[in-house]
């Protein structure tokens, strides 16, 4: 028997209650008072989940938005009087930039730290708006994770700040019996001074207070040191690596200590293996009798629970568990309860299976140069200097959402519902014309989300009615469940594509998802490697591209926002994991003509260390969110030779404030001091689809006028 601790449940509440609760405060559908209280029941619901199922959980990790946000709150770095003030950081015109949380789909805003900045605790915030009292273990985010994933002049001082951070920690250790410090950042790759900075700063915390330090996401290569840390326990992941076992078995455990054991995972969907966790576990026993049965990384990567879908095959929903149902493992695996074994057999594609396996270096090649496509591109395509575009979705107003309702629920025909989106598609190509706008989207009104879509037109992949996660705020997603092989039966998004090209003279770009954002935003099947599960879906969007050439679509645009979250967070495994990203993506589009112009975009996450990498990715035009970064990306692409065509993202489409003209156009300067004009397209840095109208069309307004200015100042408007 052992003990059993859970951390990081799902705040989204079993029918997204949270966002419900959250987007109503915002329009002004409730007042605070409440949404304070419905915020306070959820986190409630939360704590009545894990008593029913485990020994121990933490409380603290319930936020209104972002964890990392409230902890930069807490430490001094912002100082906010009401939830006007926090929503603004998250969402307004002050609102911080966005990107994700190390390699998961999860964003967080990124602080920023000042040039002077001295650390302050604001413990007010955590009883006010964390709905946080008094309690046995109280969750913190570490201050080294705090600091290395901040942004700022201050960060020059990162050291100095660190011992700063870890006096208030020390304060905070000092009123509760036990902190539940994350710090996933040590499993990243660190320099010996920063790990010689934190010793120092947890020796200090450790001494006043009883402390329980969890890693999760990788291992941890400097668990020796950790060792020699006045730590109550250590939480290790089991789960995502062998190397925290073999460290444990070569170098043992101190016994004086907790091993808090990650082997229940909270990244997948698949029911945990018993007898393979069991022999972990057993392995562990020899070197510590103090484990404590614990989920491997925070759960709220998981949706609420599997007894809220209907429409799975019960043979994979027999195979499946979400958040809910860790909690029931965790409880079984530490009461060492005997569980039946689910087999569930995935079907196999043979000849989908040959064909990857006989693919040779050329299938990854397009057959004409960068150089060869761009000459003739700009003969095909015809378009002006800084071209304008967007990213690909418009907004997904109560009217589409209703349509959609209707239609799935049976209440309305397919045909009324196709009637419907064509209306819709036919408006929009309208509405760009008039707008100014030199290459076009069809909206994607028939989309719920850009890997659910093609999750439900691919076979091998299943979707949910229920699984809902947090991208980021409220932003949710379900993710699919890739679960056999993959192959397309049919188009996709031919249909709507080219219908939208059928109503206007200008390109409509055809829209689709990448392999590696379509498996990182999906729980993915591991019983093949997860390379042949992304080339057959590079596969399948081959023949979609085809398809495209066949009905005149010019542009096809391969979203891969998820290239980089995906790399492993260990660069000595970077290799492996690019070479067969980058070949997934060109292999999708190795076979276009040269008059098919290649687009992708990319958005929210650190790109700075993987540009050369990016590089390799065969796309003529790329697409990148800068806005919240004011465009700090430009000197990533300062540092190789870039020859392709680039737009930067210049109006921040996460939060409803509507740039100006000259917000944008600092964005454009900085990029021209560094980029060739003849390369530069004028964007938005994502999707419009969350966005409303009245936004959207001043928005659009002032970029369309920026183009316009910086062709006249270029003086190279085509007659």
């Amino acid at each position: 028997m052992f003990k059993s601790y859970a951390y990081g449940f799902p705040r989204l509440g079993k029918n997204r209650e949270f966002k419900k609760a959250t987007e109503n405060f915002w329009k002004g559908k409730i007042k605070e008072l409440e949404f304070l209280q419905e915020m306070s029941r959820l986190k409630d619901s939360i704590a009545e989940n894990y008593r029913k199922y485990v020994d121990m959980f933490p409380e603290g990790e319930f936020t209104l938005y972002d964890n990392m946000l409230d902890t930069a709150i807490m430490l001094g770095v912002y100082k906010v009087n009401n939830l006007a003030d926090y929503f603004n950081l998250c969402r307004g015109k002050e609102a911080l930039e966005l990107t994700k949380w190390f390699n998961t789909n999860y964003h967080y805003l990124v602080p920023f730290i000042r040039k002077g900045f001295e650390p302050s605790l604001n413990l007010e915030w955590l009883n006010r708006y964390k709905l946080t009292h008094k309690s046995d273990i109280l969750y913190l985010i570490g201050p080294f994770t705090f600091l290395k994933l901040s942004k700022g002049e201050a960060k020059d001082n990162f050291f100095e700040i660190l011992e700063k951070l870890a006096d208030l920690y020390t304060e905070i250790a000092a009123s509760y019996k036990h902190l539940h410090i994350d710090e996933p950042a040590l499993v990243l790759d660190l320099s010996q001074e920063e790990i010689q900075s934190l010793m120092r700063a947890y020796r200090k915390i450790a001494a006043k207070g009883k402390v329980r330090l969890f890693t999760y996401y990788d291992s941890v290569e400097l668990l020796e040191e950790l060792y020699n840390l006045p730590l109550e326990g250590i939480g290790l992941d089991f789960v995502s690596n062998a190397e925290n076992l073999r460290i444990i078995e070569e170098r043992g455990f101190p016994q004086e200590k907790t091993l808090i054991a990650g082997v229940v995972t909270g990244r997948n969907v698949w029911r945990t293996n018993y007898q393979k966790i069991s022999k972990i576990l057993e392995r562990l026993a020899q070197h510590t009798k103090n484990i404590v049965v614990s989920n491997a990384a925070p759960l709220y990567h998981l949706p609420f629970s599997i007894e809220n879908e209907t429409s799975l095959p019960p043979e994979l929903k027999s195979a499946l568990a979400f958040a809910k149902e860790r909690l029931g493992e965790i409880r079984n695996i530490a009461g060492k309860e005997a569980q039946e074994e689910i087999i569930f057999s995935p079907k196999e594609n043979s000849s989908l299976r040959l064909k990857i396996k006989e693919l040779k270096e050329d299938a990854f090649i397009k057959s004409h140069s960068l150089e060869e496509r761009q000459k003739i591109q700009k003969e095909e395509l015809d378009l002006p200097l800084f071209p304008t575009t967007t990213i690909g979705s418009f907004p997904q107003d109560s009217e589409v959402r209703k349509k959609r309702h209707l239609f799935r629920k049976g209440e309305i025909g397919i045909a009324e519902y196709k009637s419907f989106i064509r209306e819709k598609i036919k408006s929009l190509v309208r509405y760009q014309e008039e707008k100014g706008l030199d290459v076009l989207v069809h909206g994607e009104f028939e989309r719920t989300d850009m890997v659910e879509f093609f999750a439900q037109k691919l076979e091998g992949i299943a979707t949910t009615d229920s699984g809902w996660i947090i991208s980021y705020g409220t932003r949710c997603y379900r993710p699919p469940i890739i679960y056999s092989d993959i192959s397309r039966p049919s188009d996709m998004t031919i249909e709507e594509i080219s219908y939208a090209q059928s109503l206007t003279k200008k390109p409509v770009k055809g829209m689709l998802t990448g392999p590696v954002t379509i498996i990182a935003w999906s729980f993915v099947r591991e019983d093949i490697p997860i390379k042949e599960v992304a080339f057959q879906l590079s596969l399948a969007l081959q023949e979609e591209i085809a398809a495209y050439e066949r009905n005149d679509i010019k542009i096809v645009q391969i979203d891969e926002p998820a290239f980089r979250e995906k790399a492993p967070l260990k660069k000595k495994k970077w290799r492996e994991y690019f070479d067969w990203a980058v070949k997934s993506f060109n292999l999708a589009s190795s076979q276009v003509r040269p008059q098919t112009q290649i687009h992708t975009h990319m958005c929210y996450s650190e790109f700075g260390e993987i540009i050369e990498e990016i590089n390799k990715l065969d796309f003529d035009v790329i697409t990148i969110e800068t806005a919240r970064s004011r465009g700090d990306i430009i000197k990533d692409f300062e540092r190789i030779e870039f020859k392709k065509q680039i737009g930067l993202g210049v109006w921040d489409i996460h939060s409803p404030a509507v740039p100006s003209k000259e917000e944008m156009q600092k964005v454009v300067e900085r990029a021209l001091e560094k980029l060739p004009k003849e390369n530069f397209w004028i964007n938005p840095d994502c999707g419009l689809k969350t966005r409303n109208w009245p936004e959207v069309s001043d928005s659009l307004d002032n970029m369309v006028s920026l183009a316009k200015d910086l062709r006249n100042r270029y003086q190279t408007i085509k007659k």
